[in-house]
């Protein structure tokens, strides 16, 4: 039974040591012929016993905290007499009788100790409830060391009966009464200890609909509950261990701690723990198979429609963008026009994906600051990848180029054939296919070959200097005049340039289409070539002449 209050506890605990005195102070003199070592262990037993003495005396006139103080000191005194009784049961230095006494002494004691114990963790469970959070940490420590005292308390119990089994004598009734009291204890522990599972499962919830004035009141709430649970399944731990001493069935309880605690100790692979949790596990999973298996085959149905709908809806609006961009009040390029269908697609995918993921009941919340941190991480690692990209998008926004335009950019000379974000793809006059980063282009001068409509076709002749200055140039305009391809507006050139070294160079520049530009280079040449042999105009080229002298002696 639990004491009902200080007095009660005050005046049992009284009469108990005060027995336990008499009984040790009579065994030491009714032992005094015994050898020395027997004077040695008595001499001991009767200066413990002196100290209990006067502690007990002690426990008149005080209260509060002095008297749990000067109570848990006499509680400490017997676990030192108690090892004084170890030694000498294992080298037999006193009588059987005696120990068997003494060894009986111990068993009332720890009875009255287990229930003076009991009854403090019982007040001390009320004062926990009563109390402001404020001054339950403190408590909770008060709880934790009377947990330990009694935890002690029946572990010595346990060592009584081995005591006693070493002296031949048998107490089957003080072990049956024993078993029930852990079995109790063990189904007390585990009933708190799931309790404040919940209770802390349940307060991260509860955090976030409070208030922030009253977060503060909340998070010590929640560490209290956490210190809370931490005793209360350290206590069931430590009870578990005891059973086990006494054949009592822990396998549930093993169950318990490890779904608590998350710890994986040797005792999760004994057999009967593994099938309970394979056999709890198993519950929870047709449970969970009847109750939410229906409601989360439609929501998956759901999100597969929901992904077929964004599917038709992409198609539907990447027709409209494209018809879009490709407005000629626009004048976007191929790759603007490329990036906007593509952008305009992947934003559909992506809302689809998202309003998906939520029909299944994801908090996006977390998705989307997880794309966050992952972009962070990204960049850092594809610095020299988002470069070209950025080059990608300058090029995208000033057109320097476009496909089927025939550049000089990056090193290379060719037709853009594909342009991406990141990449250019060129293709040479000799049919190579060279992919430049955009970041190089951007970082370099960039010829546009083709950009304009019409370019100016640059070239030299030379005649020689015993030929008719304006015969030649007479021919030179007939030529560029009459082929078809030269504009008129503006006007061929057809100026004498340079008195070379050898020769009298023409330059000739006609306007062309742009398209035109290597016809009309090709063909004029070729004129010129023709149309000088037949008026007799000679065409200087580099000669030497070597003259030879004979000497003669």
């Amino acid at each position: 039974m639990l004491f009902e209050n200080k007095k009660v506890i005050n005046s049992k605990l009284l009469l108990i040591i005060s027995f336990l005195l008499a009984v040790l102070w009579s065994s030491a003199i009714v032992a005094g012929e015994s050898s020395d070592d027997n004077e040695i262990y008595r001499d001991q037993i009767e200066a413990i016993s002196q100290e209990i003495s006067e502690l007990s005396q002690s426990l008149h006139g005080i209260e509060g905290e002095h008297l749990y103080v000067t109570q848990f000191s006499i509680f400490n005194k017997n676990k030192e007499l108690r090892a004084i009784l170890a030694r000498t049961m294992k080298k037999r230095t006193l009588p059987e009788q005696e120990l068997i006494d003494l060894v009986t002494q111990q068993q009332r004691y720890t009875l009255d100790a287990e229930e003076y114990l009991i009854g403090r963790l019982s007040e001390l469970n009320k004062d926990f409830d009563a109390a402001a959070d404020e001054s339950k940490l403190l408590l909770l420590k008060d709880y934790k060391e009377v947990q330990d005292h009694l935890g002690w308390v029946y572990e010595a119990r346990i060592t009584n009966f081995k005591w006693l089994e070493q002296l031949n004598v048998k107490d089957e009734v003080g072990k049956l009464r024993l078993r029930d009291t852990i079995e109790n204890q063990l189904r007390l522990a585990s009933s708190a200890t799931d309790y404040y599972s919940n209770q802390v499962s349940h307060a991260s919830f509860q955090l976030l609909n409070e208030q922030d004035s009253e977060q503060a009141k909340q998070q010590l709430h929640d560490i209290i509950i956490d210190k809370r649970l931490l005793v209360e399944s350290e206590g069931l731990r430590y009870l578990v261990t005891i059973a086990d001493s006494l054949g009592i069935k822990t396998a549930i309880y093993k169950k318990q701690l490890f779904e608590v605690s998350g710890n994986i100790t040797h005792e999760i692979f004994e057999g009967q723990v593994l099938l309970e949790i394979l056999a709890h596990w198993s519950e929870q999973a047709l449970e969970w198979l009847v109750e939410q298996a229906p409601r989360q085959l439609f929501k998956l149905g759901v999100f597969f429609i929901v992904l077929l709908i964004t599917r038709s809806a992409v198609k539907v609006v990447r027709k409209i963008v494209a018809k879009a961009v490709k407005n000629q009040k626009l004048k976007l390029s191929h790759l603007m026009q490329h990036f906007f269908v593509s952008v305009s697609g992947n934003a559909v995918w992506v809302v689809g994906i998202l309003v998906g993921l939520s029909q299944l009941g994801l908090n996006l919340a977390p998705i989307l600051t997880g794309f966050g941190v992952a972009g962070v991480i990204v960049g850092f690692a594809l610095q020299d990848t988002l470069s070209n990209f950025a080059s990608g998008m300058m090029l995208l926004i000033y057109r320097p180029f476009d496909v089927g335009d025939f550049v000089f950019a990056g090193g290379v000379d060719g037709k853009v054939s594909h342009m991406s974000l990141v990449s250019t793809t060129i293709r040479t006059f000799d049919n190579q296919v060279i992919i430049v980063p955009n970041g190089k282009i951007w970082g370099d001068v960039i010829k546009n070959v083709t950009h304009e409509k019409s370019r100016r076709v640059d070239m030299v002749f030379g005649i020689g200097y015993g030929d008719d200055l304006n015969h030649a140039e007479t021919v030179l305009n007939d030529i560029v005049c009459s082929h078809p391809a030269v504009h008129t507006t503006p006007e061929p050139i057809v100026k004498v340039q340079t008195l070379n070294t050898s020769s009298v160079d023409f330059i000739v520049r006609p306007w062309v289409d742009t398209g035109d530009y290597w016809d009309v280079y090709w063909d004029i040449t070729k004129q010129v070539k023709l149309r000088f042999d037949q008026e007799g105009i000679s065409i200087p080229f580099p000669q030497q002449d070597i003259h030879i002298h004979t000497v003669t002696e």
